[in-house]
C-alpha cells in the first residue's frame, strides 16, 4: 500500500499526470482494499493501523478526481461511495481530511447536475446546520439548487464562473447545459419567434456559436424567412386521422358480444 500511495501521489501531484498510468496504479489499490476487508470498521487503535487509513483515504480522493478527468462518472459513484466511509465511518478513529468538505460539495453538484434532487436532499441531512449555511464548498451548490427549484436558470449560467475549486467545472458544464435547455424550453412556449442574436443572450451563448446552433438544430429551431427562429410551428400538433370504421366496427361487436351475454 505504500509504494502504491506514493507513486500514485508523486504522478498525480505533476501538471500533466499520466491518466493511463494512474488507472493502472487505482487498479492496484482497489486490490488492496479487497485484501484489507474494505468497509469492516476496526478500531485504529495504532499509529499504523491509522496512517494506512489515512493514505487509502488521500488515494480515494485521488481517484474521485481521476474519475471525473476521464469523465468516467460510474467510478466516480464508486470511489465517492467509498470515500464516504472514511468521511463518516471513520471520523472517531482519524483527523478530518483537509479536502473533505470539497468532496462533500462536488457530490451534491454531480446530484445536482444529474437532477437527482431526492438523493442531494438525503446527502443534505447528513450535514451540519452550520456547514450548509457557512462552508465556502457547500453554500454555493446550496445556491445552485435554489436557482434551479426557482426557474432562475440565468443565476446558474453566472455561477459558472465562481466555483469554490476548479474541480467542480465539470459537473458545473452539466449543470449549464441543462439550465440552457429549461430556458430554451420555456422560450418555445413564451415566444412565436425570437431573433438569434436575442435567444444568444438569453442562452448565455455567443450569436453565430457552434453551442447555439447545435442546440437549435437539436430542438428544431428552424429561421424564417425574416431571419427569426420560429417557435410557432413547434406549438402546432399534427393532425391525427380517427380510423372511425374501425372503431364503429369494434363497438357493435362488443354490442353483439353483450347481447349474447344477456
Amino acid at each position: 500500500m505504500s509504494n502504491l500511495y506514493t507513486e500514485l501521489k508523486n504522478e498525480w501531484s505533476k501538471h500533466a499526470p499520466n491518466l493511463a498510468h494512474c488507472s493502472q496504479l487505482l487498479d492496484g489499490f482497489k486490490l488492496e482494499l479487497v485484501r484489507s476487508n474494505f468497509g469492516t470498521i476496526q478500531v485504529a487503535s495504532s499509529s499504523n493501523q491509522k496512517d494506512q487509513l489515512i493514505k487509502s483515504r488521500e488515494m480515494l480522493e485521488i481517484a474521485v478526481e481521476h474519475s471525473i478527468t476521464i469523465r468516467d462518472y460510474a467510478a466516480f459513484e464508486r470511489y465517492m461511495a467509498q470515500l464516504n466511509t472514511y468521511y463518516y465511518d471513520y471520523d472517531k478513529y482519524l483527523e478530518s481530511s483537509k479536502h473533505m468538505h470539497k468532496f462533500m460539495g462536488l457530490n451534491l453538484l454531480y446530484m445536482l447536475a444529474t437532477n437527482r434532487i431526492a438523493d442531494f436532499h438525503i446527502e443534505l441531512e447528513r450535514l451540519p446546520s452550520t456547514l450548509l449555511l457557512h462552508n465556502s464548498f457547500i453554500n454555493p451548490v446550496l445556491a445552485l439548487e435554489n436557482y434551479y427549484m426557482e426557474g432562475r436558470y440565468n443565476k446558474i449560467l453566472q455561477a459558472k464562473n465562481s466555483m469554490p475549486s476548479v474541480i467542480y467545472s465539470n459537473f458545473m458544464d452539466m449543470l449549464v447545459n441543462t439550465a440552457r435547455e429549461e430556458i430554451a424550453s420555456c422560450m418555445e412556449k413564451s415566444y412565436l419567434k425570437m431573433a438569434p442574436k436575442q435567444a444568444a443572450q438569453r442562452l448565455g451563448l455567443r450569436p453565430g456559436s457552434k453551442e447555439l446552433l447545435d442546440l437549435a438544430q437539436r430542438r428544431h429551431w428552424d429561421l424564417d424567412e425574416e431571419g427569426n427562429y420560429d417557435y410557432a410551428g413547434l406549438h402546432t400538433r399534427p393532425l391525427e386521422k380517427v380510423p372511425a370504421k374501425d372503431i364503429a366496427t369494434h363497438n357493435l361487436t362488443y354490442a353483439q358480444e353483450l347481447e349474447k351475454i344477456v
